[in-house]
């Protein structure tokens, strides 16, 4: 890129605010011509525009958290596999391949190269989450792989479409080789046309100002955000900060922890995060690549530094992030990932936890610190095949000047949303009973915990669900004399009125009646509970987020008093 020299400041405020622009126009375009409701509902996926460098240059606002400015792999494999001048006008790439992407198999990444005057610029690229890549696994929660080749297709770097001519060959192989083919080719094309419309929108504005302008402003971005970022480490004491925790098992050896540890290295203006002492890699598929163990870190870091800033390159230069290979998050090549971000939230608030004691008016407690979801999955009465896959919110922990969020996704999801009730039975051949804050769910605090939720399926046909429960045994933490909150917990009741507790269960077959109920966690509370207003107890019970006996045990609460 140019010279900061060219860079004129209105004409860097242009291009900041479009590059952007470009990118959520790329997600609008997305949503609307996707198939599966993981995109178009759900918005699991990110859109964003790279250099030639595999740099971000833009991602869009609202892309989920981990995917944050991890593009750039991807497309980084395919400049080394091509060289920048292997890639044509009308190229179309597809990748998620494990070694490289360290995700599991679903998120798939759709790029094309940008031309302006016939030299590449850039490329524009979008990771989403397809509802099947073949492989055993089926929907999300499943615990059965010990390997990757297991877990479905794997894709390095290919071109789909060539100048322009689709790749037949590869195609066929995609569409005979997942179970909803018409989905996974849909998005595909989604994807492809988001890619397309990215690349045209960044040429255009190369057009009107030029390519030595336009990109002499990106580095002027990059250098005022890596300014501002560093501005805010640098007010963090500096010292070494350490913090453990750990998730409830691998879903295989139930008795075993998994440890989450992580160490934070504050100098000056620089931010290290080391994961070298996090658990070691699983047999099973809770695993990621090296990009799991980054992702974790730039969530937090991003959340501490820079909260209100889009996303780009310069946004991490700053982070330095130690993780060696072998670990739960920086599994080596063939390991099974399929359940890769199931550690990340727990490593985030580890994170965090780690640096409370330093930054004690900006720290929460914990919040519901894992993926929670379910996938249903099997056949309609008239023989087609479903899956519904969706995900749950819980509690966020209470913060420094108030209460937790209700009912919200786990940090590392951000902006996605659960799929509308009235969508979901419409589709699928359930009906969602109940879906409701859960009572007593949040840590008593001088600022409570957000609420989890109950949500309740009812099936109508034979199919079979996946649960996969974490924190349950080390709930949502409290801090600053903050309690703990309730932890997740999901009920399967029978149509002949049965009930059995599941933690972790993969392909659990359910009759017609059958329901299941899930629970989520809440968020751990700030402060001392005794610290809290009166006023504030006795709404949360007049609301039915806290019962009267847990409101006494608690806060010592007395309607009167409180009146």
């Amino acid at each position: 890129m140019s010279n900061n020299a060219q860079a004129h400041p209105i004409t860097v405020e242009v291009v900041r605010n479009s590059i952007v622009a470009y990118a959520d126009e790329m997600a609008n375009a997305l949503c609307k011509s996707a198939y599966n409701m993981m995109i178009y509902e759900v918005r699991d996926f990110c859109c964003g525009l790279i250099d030639t460098q595999g740099r971000m240059i833009s991602q869009n606002r609202g892309g989920l958290p981990i995917f944050l400015a991890d593009l750039g792999v991807a497309v980084e494999d395919g400049i080394k596999r091509y060289g920048l001048d292997g890639f044509k006008p009308g190229d179309v790439l597809i990748m998620n391949h494990g070694e490289v992407c360290g995700q599991h198999l679903n998120n798939v990444v759709i790029y094309c190269p940008c031309f302006f005057e016939g030299e590449i610029v850039g490329f524009a690229a979008s990771r989403a989450h397809w509802v099947d890549i073949g492989g055993m696994r089926i929907g999300f929660g499943s615990t059965i792989t010990s390997e990757i080749f297991a877990e479905g297709i794997q894709m390095r770097s290919l071109k789909i479409f060539e100048e322009g001519k689709r790749n037949d060959t590869l195609w066929q192989i995609i569409n005979d080789n997942v179970r909803f083919p018409e989905a996974a080719l849909g998005d595909l094309r989604a994807q492809m046309a988001c890619a397309q419309l990215g690349a045209r929108r960044y040429a255009e504005l190369l057009a009107r100002y030029g390519r030595a302008t336009v990109e002499a402003c990106i580095e002027k971005i990059w250098d005022q955000a890596d300014q501002k970022v560093r501005n805010v480490v640098a007010q963090i004491p500096d010292g070494v900060y350490t913090a453990e925790s750990a998730l409830d098992n691998d879903g295989r050896t139930l008795d075993k922890p998994i440890r989450i540890k992580v160490t934070v290295k504050i100098e000056g203006d620089k931010f290290t995060v080391d994961l070298s002492e996090m658990n070691p890699q699983t047999p099973g598929p809770l695993n990621s690549g090296e990009s799991g163990g980054i992702a974790a870190a730039r969530v937090a870091f991003k959340a501490l530094t820079s909260p209100d800033l889009d996303v780009n390159e310069g946004c991490f230069r700053s982070l330095n992030v130690v993780i060696p290979p072998g670990t739960i998050v920086s599994a080596k090549p063939g390991a099974a990932i399929g359940l890769w971000s199931i550690a990340l939230p727990t490593t985030i608030d580890t994170i965090l936890k780690a640096l409370a004691p330093a930054l004690p008016d900006v720290v929460p407690a914990a919040h519901k610190g894992d993926m929670g979801g379910c996938s249903f999955y099997g056949f309609r009465k008239d023989g087609s095949r479903f899956l519904l896959m969706n995900i749950f919110g819980g509690g966020w922990g209470g913060r420094p000047a108030e209460d937790g969020e209700d009912a919200s996704v786990s940090v590392c999801q951000g902006d996605v949303r659960n799929s509308p009730v009235e969508l979901q039975e419409i589709r699928y051949p359930v009906m969602v009973d109940e879906h409701a804050l859960r009572e007593n769910s949040g840590g008593a605090g001088k600022y409570r915990g957000g609420l989890g939720v109950r949500i309740t399926y009812r099936v109508l046909v034979p199919c079979k669900v996946t649960i996969n429960n974490e924190r349950t045994k080390i709930p949502p933490w409290g801090v600053h004399g903050g309690g703990d909150a309730a932890h997740n917990i999901s009920v399967i009741e029978s149509h002949n009125g049965d009930h059995r507790t599941v933690f972790k269960g993969t392909e659990i077959p359910l009759e017609p009646g059958d329901r299941v109920f899930f629970d989520t966690a809440g968020g751990g509370g700030y402060g001392k509970p005794d610290e809290r207003d009166p006023r504030a107890v006795a709404n949360d019970v007049a609301q039915g987020y806290l019962s009267p006996d847990l409101a006494r045990k608690y806060y010592n609460f007395r309607a009167q008093a409180a009146e």
